[in-house]
């Protein structure tokens, strides 16, 4: 080996130790930064550790399981300025796990928002962003007028498209380390085999009660869309994206009518099946909840011309409506026992 060769074997050894080196001591710097503003907490509770002690964290409150969800999107600044308190939604450890992503100084919101903008989704399970201000309020939407000392990632364990895998936590833990990375912050989070595992037995809690119950409208021959979709409104259905529904005093649908081909209603089309679907999970608790939706679509199948019909394309008895309340009474109590009411904002994100 010639002289040359040494030398430039021991030129690029030397490289190396200097880059480790600089790396070390900028990632000391960081910690040291973090540990002036951020003095660490001894439990972290949007991972459902508890209450937390005096630290970065703060008091926090558990979610409640009928708090609705606020409006908006969390990446878009207010035009008004933000409540001086704490917001009331937060991450809810029942449903989701935290990734924390801990800046070394506070990040001015209007920074932030444009960074964070590619948080929304981690395949096909959605991101909920939070943060927490310099001054220790709790934020479930960013203002361009505020500065951050923290954001908090809460990926959804699971929902109606399986349990959270593992391709979908390294897409949500990347995303999480672009945003670190950019604000040169540190990243924590949970170990992924207790994140595989705690998706897995939501996913069995929420299959073992996820229960639909439809009816089917016949009508008499081919009819236009927009007469069908006229008398519905007429009765009191109103749109919900592609379908109409039939709204609880919550705002929240009852139960829904849709094309049998599933299509929306365009007022050019002709069909002669609608669909009900009542969406028990999704649907607010009622003692008459199977009842409700066959007396409504009697009603409207009788205003059209057409029948009502079951799954098996019988057509509806009199009088099992009240045998059917009485089976999804026992749902309603299991939906409640394992801490997902029926219609509330829990079940709503996991059977989703």
């Amino acid at each position: 080996m010639s002289d040359l060769q040494i030398g430039l074997i021991g030129l690029g050894i030397l490289l190396i130790l200097l880059v480790l080196c600089f790396n070390w001591w900028q990632d000391r710097r960081v910690r040291r930064r973090m540990q002036t503003h951020f003095p660490a907490a001894e439990h972290d509770p949007l991972l459902g550790g508890g209450a937390a002690s005096a630290g970065v964290a703060g008091a926090r409150r558990e979610p409640g399981m009928e708090a609705g969800e606020a409006g908006g999107s969390p990446f878009e600044p207010r035009h008004e300025g933000p409540a001086p308190g704490d917001d009331a939604e937060e991450a809810d450890p029942a449903s989701e796990v935290v990734i924390e992503v801990v800046f070394p100084e506070p990040v001015a919101g209007a920074e932030l928002i444009p960074a964070a903008r590619g948080l929304r989704a981690a395949g096909r399970k959605p991101l909920r962003l939070f943060a927490q201000t310099a001054q220790g309020v709790h934020r479930a939407r960013l203002h361009a007028g505020e500065s951050y000392a923290s954001v908090q990632i809460a990926v959804l364990l699971a929902n109606r498209s399986g349990p959270l895998t593992a391709i979908e936590w390294s897409q949500a833990w990347a995303r999480a380390q672009d945003l670190a990375e950019r604000f040169e912050a540190a990243i924590e989070g949970p170990d992924q085999q207790e994140v595989l595992e705690r998706s897995a037995r939501l996913d069995d809690v929420c299959a073992a009660l996820d229960t639909q119950v439809g009816l089917t409208l016949v009508l008499p021959g081919m009819q236009p869309s927009d007469a069908v979709l006229d008398a519905a409104r007429a009765m009191g259905f109103v749109p919900d994206g592609p379908r109409l529904a039939w709204m609880s005093d919550s705002g929240v649908p009852r139960f829904t009518l849709a094309h049998g081909d599933g299509a929306g209603f365009d007022g050019m089309a002709r069909l002669e099946r609608l669909n009900l679907l009542l969406d028990v999970p999704r649907s607010p608790a009622d003692d008459h909840a199977f009842g409700r939706m066959a007396a409504v679509g009697r009603e409207l199948a009788g205003k059209l011309g057409g029948s009502l019909v079951d799954d098996q394309g019988r057509p509806l008895q009199e009088g099992s409506e009240a045998a059917i309340d009485e089976r999804l009474q026992v749902l309603y109590g299991q939906l409640e026992q394992a801490g997902l009411s029926a219609g509330g904002a829990r079940a709503m994100r996991v059977f989703s």
